[in-house]
């Protein structure tokens, strides 16, 4: 029988709460017309198919194979009343179930709002959004919610009950994924010695931090400006600025990006380094000490690392055995990576013109006396100073 009607599927006892397969035959006024087989036609109310989002019927034609939820097998006009959203719905559950295992993230249509927050159908299924759970946006603030209504969010689900017909999504938990996804990114993009544009979202006593689109980096103090005196952080740039900023060092584990203001500025660095050469030895101020070496300011502007194993002879455990912040100490131009803007100084390899030249050092490579004329030239600063 089913052959000799088109091999269409025949329902000759429809009940309510039944899930069938029907052929779309055409649009009216109460909705759009489904044809169930054997010529049994029903309607879909537009207000039972909230699933497609605002303008969704438009994605609909005649032809389309759906199915379609059975809410009165008769109605008083002798129709069949049907609806996409729950037959969507009873398969929303699991696709949701199989969303909140995986994590994953989603959009789904804002189809209203109520005092505590939005409700959505997300694949069918009525879902509420709580509040508390959006993402703040400037153009749509939360005291007036009816504007989300029609908008589309990518959202992730934080409950859900198939029993009590309880779904609970949250934008700000899939946003933060999407967050750490772009970090991850960039982080892998991010290279040491590039200049980046990147936007100021807080100053700081210590420094201030930039928005590289994704990660934050610090620019510290002391990489401000090249003048002997760093100027203050407040003084320099405000919250929303856009600036250029020179990668300085990317601690892949830690996820910890240094910047520097005044690296950004190739000109100034290159007018600053113009009378240096490498093999150069030079006195300088040791501004810093970390693990890996030490960092010293030379004529007052520019800095340069000492690596640990350029500070003496013998293996170091650290730097501190041989230098101190505000030593005064001769050092040897090894290189001037000008892509970089970094200059790599060598006390061990300056020690032999040093002491040539009235320098004094310990057993242990440690400077025991400076020149009279060179303590006089080089002015320490008050305090440490770091890159």
């Amino acid at each position: 029988m089913a052959q000799l009607l088109g091999g269409q599927t025949s329902y000759p006892h429809l009940r309510r709460g039944d899930i069938v397969e029907g052929t779309i035959v055409g649009f009216s006024r109460e909705g759009v017309l489904v044809d169930l087989g054997a010529k049994t036609e029903g309607v879909i109310p537009r207000s039972e198919m909230t699933c497609l989002g605002p303008g969704g019927e438009a994605t609909l034609k005649v032809g389309d194979q759906i199915s379609v939820f059975v809410l009165r097998p008769e109605t008083a006009e002798g129709q069949i009343l049907l609806s996409l959203d729950r037959a969507r719905g009873e398969q929303g559950w699991q696709v949701l179930q199989e969303r909140q295992q995986r994590g994953e993230a989603f959009q789904a249509p804002v189809v209203g709002h109520n005092r505590g927050g939005l409700i959505l159908n997300a694949e069918g299924v009525r879902a509420f959004l709580p509040v508390s759970q959006l993402a703040p946006d400037p153009e749509l603030p939360t005291r007036d919610l009816s504007r989300w209504v029609g908008r589309w969010l990518t959202v992730k689900v934080l409950e859900l009950n198939r029993r009590r017909g309880r779904a609970i999504l949250s934008q700000r938990a899939a946003l933060e994924e999407q967050r750490t996804h772009l970090r991850e990114q960039l982080l892998q993009e991010l290279q040491e010695g590039q200049v980046r544009r990147g936007r100021v979202t807080s100053v700081r006593d210590f420094g201030i931090f930039v928005d590289l689109g994704g990660i934050e980096g610090l620019v510290p103090v002391s990489e401000l400006s090249w003048e002997p005196t760093p100027p203050p952080p407040h003084s320099v740039c405000r919250v929303g600025d856009e600036v250029e900023v020179f990668v300085m060092r990317i601690d892949q584990d830690t996820g910890r990006v240094s910047l520097s203001l005044r690296r950004a500025q190739g000109e100034q660095w290159e007018a600053i380094v113009a009378s240096l050469k490498e093999g150069d030895v030079l006195p300088g101020l040791v501004t810093k000490l970390t693990n890996f070496g030490a960092f010293v300011r030379l004529g007052g502007r520019v800095e340069g690392l000492i690596h640990i194993s350029e500070l003496a002879e013998r293996h170091l455990q650290h730097p501190g055995e041989v230098v101190q912040e505000g030593d005064i100490v001769p050092v040897k131009v090894l290189r001037i990576e000008r892509e970089r803007r970094r200059l790599s100084l060598s006390l061990r390899q300056a020690r032999d013109e040093a002491e040539a030249q009235g320098w004094a050092f310990d057993q242990n490579g440690a400077v025991v006396f400076v020149p009279p004329e060179v303590r006089a030239a080089v002015q320490p600063q008050n305090g440490p100073q770091g890159e």
